[in-house]
């Protein structure tokens, strides 16, 4: 295994187009749960110049406009431009029902051990959970800190810091690490999008971002950018408009930036669109839960959690732990202590998770607000994954 190294991660904004389908998607997974906490949905978004396509399969138990929640989306994201806005843009949609299953409507707050073992996942999945003490949130450096950026980007634009930019941006930062650890920051890379190519002038526009997205992020680092940090803003020059209107966006087409940075492996299936049924979307949250109490908990410096899920059973056909050669125990136990202590079953958790409710409970929905910047590792949101409330059960080290 490698101890010295360089790795990039990459974020995009909430106005990357991929990143609005996700939240358009997943803003119909709120609505729909809004309504009833038992409804059954799942969505995909897809968007180009002036049109929005919306794929759905549902049970007909919710009065949902599709078509209405996709507008308000692409508004309070920010696209106003003529080529692409919510007022104007022309929204296609196809819907299928759905049929009913009412073994799915279970109250989870209500069952025994013995009835949670009876629900068993209605797809296969195989999933990933990672945790580290990189960063306070523990995660890996490069990722948090391309989130962070991102995130810049859209407050200097929101609160008109940075008027002339657009919804649309993407950042990249390498890391060099040694000995397995970040030792200074290689490359910033920043590509924000403008409304007009002479306002300002890409000279501008490179002093604007360093001055209010790169060293305002830093500034509280421990590890900061040097004398020899390659600093790249719009390297191929203005990037006009941006959106819909230059690139086409999908839902769940960047699940590394929705997890780890690809530091991590990280589950083929979209996490967006789905309700809670879906073990492909809510096992990912129950093994990055895992792997966050094992390292909050000092058993490693670094954990994967692997969990592995088929058809027809309630628990995962498989459960593994990587600690990259920094567990104070062998993996195996720390797979024995998993397999006894955290519920890994579908009906387990939604049951701790409360993931049915939470969007009724929580202003302005819940799983949009995970569609942008991280579905893991979010400081700005109580997550119920990232908790560090099961270290007792893991040995002191």
């Amino acid at each position: 295994m490698k101890k010295d190294f360089m790795f990039t991660s990459e974020s995009v904004t909430e106005g990357h187009p991929d990143k609005l389908c996700d939240q358009i998607s997943d803003a119909i997974v709120d609505r729909f749960l809004q309504q009833d906490q038992y409804a059954r949905v799942i969505t995909e978004c897809a968007v180009s110049t002036g049109i929005v396509f919306i794929a759905a399969r549902f049970e007909p138990n919710a009065n949902v406009d599709f078509t209405n929640i996709a507008r308000q989306v692409i508004e309070q994201v920010g696209y106003e431009q003529s080529e692409f806005n919510g007022k104007t843009c022309s929204i296609l949609t196809s819907l299928r029902e759905l049929s009913p299953e009412p073994h799915r409507l279970f109250k989870e707050a209500n069952l025994t051990n013995a009835e949670i073992e009876q629900i068993t996942v209605n797809n296969q999945a195989t999933v990933f959970g990672f945790a580290c003490n990189q960063t306070s949130a523990f995660m890996p450096l490069p990722i948090w800190l391309a989130h962070k950026l991102a995130r810049q980007i859209s407050h200097v634009r929101r609160h008109n810091i940075l008027p002339y930019l657009t919804p649309d941006g993407k950042t990249q930062v390498g890391v060099e690490y040694r000995n397995r650890r970040p030792h200074r920051i290689h490359s910033i890379t920043v590509i924000a999008s403008q409304n007009k190519p002479s306002k300002p002038d890409l000279k501008q526009l490179q002093h604007d971002i360093k001055e209010n997205v790169i060293y305002p992020i830093f500034a509280d680092e421990d590890i900061k950018p040097d004398a020899q940090t390659r600093i790249f803003i719009n390297p191929d020059g203005a990037f006009i408009k941006g959106g819909p209107a230059v690139h086409a966006g999908l839902t769940g087409r960047k699940n590394a930036i929705d997890t780890y940075g690809e530091y991590s492996k990280h589950s083929g299936s979209a996490l967006s669109g789905k309700d809670p049924i879906r073990i492909d979307r809510i096992g990912a949250y129950a093994a990055r839960y895992a792997a966050k109490n094992i390292v909050a908990a000092q058993l490693a410096d670094e954990c994967e959690v692997q969990l592995s899920y088929s058809i027809g059973l309630s628990r995962p056909v498989s459960i593994q732990v990587e600690t990259f050669g920094t567990g104070k125990i062998s993996d195996e136990e720390i797979t024995a202590i998993l397999d006894k202590h955290f519920d890994f079953r579908l009906a387990g958790i939604i049951k701790q998770f409360n993931l049915r409710n939470l969007p009724s409970q929580t202003e302005g929905g819940f799983y949009r607000k995970l569609a942008a910047y991280g579905h893991v590792g979010r400081m700005d949101l109580e997550l119920p994954w990232e908790k560090i409330d099961k270290i007792d059960v893991f040995p002191h080290s």
